[in-house]
């Protein structure tokens, strides 16, 4: 059936919209039509969402909301329904546009339908009846109901790893104390990676066993320093997520202590590392009291410098950064950290970072980060902020420094495209980067940009080829500042495997063919960043 056959679809000049009542697909699903229509000829842009509230208010952001047409509907479109919006050069790219897209979807799900496969379980009862040696569930639904499916899950004797954000602090804390009272790991809600038993869960990169154990109030931060271990020949014995909300007062690192006391009796577990967003001084005071143990401890707690807990620090070892966490623990567990990614490849490309200062313009004076990674993002606005100062951003390390209502970019800007506001109703930017490519393309076209920042995330989950995406972006980005005789490098923090699925040395080879500098340390590429600034800049 085309979109004129269905009857509810509306020509508006270049952009079109179709329809579906009562059509639901998951938003990878979306995200991979939505990518493929865009290769058109002709197509400019392409929305497909549950219409949701949040999702109206993306189509909006990207000049897709269909106002005309929604105008006509009898019943505006709800979080049940499907819309697809296109804008084209023409109407009939448009109309060719959503017929092949219906075309798309009523094939994938007739597909389904006919298929010889058992259908996916529709509820929690069925999947244990399936799978009656399951001992973990993992649970990415809408957050209104996540907590429900999380508790359900707790109360059948799994263990649960929790995906979905936008459950509450209560909601969290109930869900934490019935896993304690249970002996199971509750790991979430908002928890993106874990690595249990070689498993990997959410956004996990592919390493190697080993005897390195990681607890993680941080997602981003667990992948990081994964990939850091793995690049020194060392591998993972456990990697536990808690949830980024864990070491906060009101939850008191209730997963974290859990999760310490595991790797603490684990066999295969000879050092640990615990990592977090910046916690609260209380909880972060209760996880180094329980981590004095006789196996050596590592502990990153963003925000915090060693010294404001020197009287309670007792035998765990307090860092900074993560690459001085994986540093420390690589050599903790006996092997060589200065095989690393850091000073020596700052020392490699001091020439090339040289020549791009150089070409930068007087008017060039601001660092953009573009970070999909939460606690990457906070790691570099640390380290920025001490060489260059302020630092704006939407998740700013002081109030005063959030980015004005209705601004992108105040000065040296950090954004996390990865936290709910950019994330609710959409993939993540992990997955689908377009959302990021445009915030790109906005930092190069201001011209007081000096040196554009940010990180591309390897392994399951993330989307299959990012560089696929962003070296074509960052080869036109470059090509336009040098025509218009300026300079406008570009740094890329690379965290992946060579056994990811994206490999990571051809990765890395595609962005600096398109002429990225690429690094696989945050630190190191916070700090090349900063370096491109002249040295007013850097007092």
């Amino acid at each position: 059936m085309t979109p004129k056959q269905c009857g509810n679809w509306r020509l508006a000049m270049a952009l079109q919209a179709l329809l579906k009542r009562n059509t639901y697909y998951d938003s990878i699903t979306l995200m991979s039509l939505a990518q493929s229509l865009k290769q058109l000829s002709g197509v400019e842009d392409v929305g497909a969402i549950m219409a949701t509230e949040a999702n109206y208010a993306l189509l909006q952001a990207s000049a897709l909301f269909p106002s005309t047409f929604l105008h006509e509907q009898k019943e505006l479109p709800g979080p049940d329904d499907l819309l697809l919006v296109v804008k084209a050069v023409d109407e009939a790219c448009a109309q060719q546009a959503l017929r092949m897209a219906e075309e798309r979807l009523s094939s994938a799900r007739h597909a389904v339908q006919h298929s010889h496969q058992p259908r996916p379980a529709r509820s929690l009862e069925t999947a244990l009846r399936r799978g009656e040696t399951a001992n973990l569930a993992v649970i990415s639904v809408a957050g209104e109901h996540a907590w429900l499916e999380a508790e359900q899950a707790l109360r059948q004797g799994l263990h649960v790893f929790l995906f979905s954000d936008n459950v509450s602090v209560e909601q969290e804390k109930y869900l934490k104390t019935l896993a304690l009272e249970k002996s199971l790991l509750m790991m979430g809600p908002d928890c993106g990676t874990a690595l249990i038993n070689g498993v990997g869960l959410g956004f996990c990169n592919v390493v190697p066993r080993g005897s390195i154990g990681i607890v993680g109030a941080s997602g981003t931060g667990m992948q990081q320093l994964m990939c850091l271990i793995a690049a020194a020949g060392l591998g993972i014995s456990q990697a536990i997520g808690t949830g980024g909300r864990d070491l906060s007062e009101a939850i008191g690192g209730m997963m974290m202590r859990c999760g310490l006391a595991l790797l603490a009796n684990d066999p295969h577990t000879e050092v640990i590392l615990l990592v977090s967003k910046p916690p609260a001084a209380s909880t972060a005071r209760e996880i180094l009291a329980a981590a004095q143990l006789t196996k050596p401890v590592v502990a990153i707690f963003q925000g915090c410098a060693p010294a404001q807990f020197a009287e309670h620090v007792g035998k765990v070892h307090l860092v900074r950064t993560l690459s001085e966490g994986a540093e420390l623990a690589i050599a903790l567990a006996g092997g060589d950290p200065a095989q690393l990614f850091g000073r020596q490849v700052l020392q490699r490309d001091q020439e090339r970072l040289l020549a791009e200062r150089k070409g930068l313009a007087p008017y060039q004076r601001y660092i953009r980060a573009l970070y999909a990674g939460g606690t990457l993002c906070d790691e570099a606005m640390l380290l920025l902020s001490e060489r260059i100062g302020k630092i704006s951003s939407n998740v700013p390390l002081k109030v005063e420094w959030s980015i004005p209502s209705g601004q992108i970019y105040q000065g040296h800007t950090a954004l996390d495209l990865g936290s709910d506001e950019f994330t609710r109703g959409r993939p993540h930017p992990m997955i689908d980067p377009n959302l990021r490519l445009r915030y790109l393309a906005e930092a190069a076209q201001d011209r007081e940009t000096a040196v554009i920042l940010l990180d591309i995330l390897l392994g399951f989950c993330a989307h299959p080829d990012p560089a696929a995406l962003y070296a074509p972006a960052i080869a036109r980005i470059r090509k336009s500042a040098l025509d218009e005789g300026r300079s406008l490098p570009i740094i890329v923090v690379l965290c992946g495997t060579e056994d990811d699925p994206q490999q990571v040395s051809r990765q890395r080879y595609a962005l600096e063919a398109a002429g990225a500098i690429v690094y696989e340390s945050n630190a190191a590429a916070v700090v090349a960043a900063a370096s491109l600034l002249d040295s007013e800049e850097n007092m």
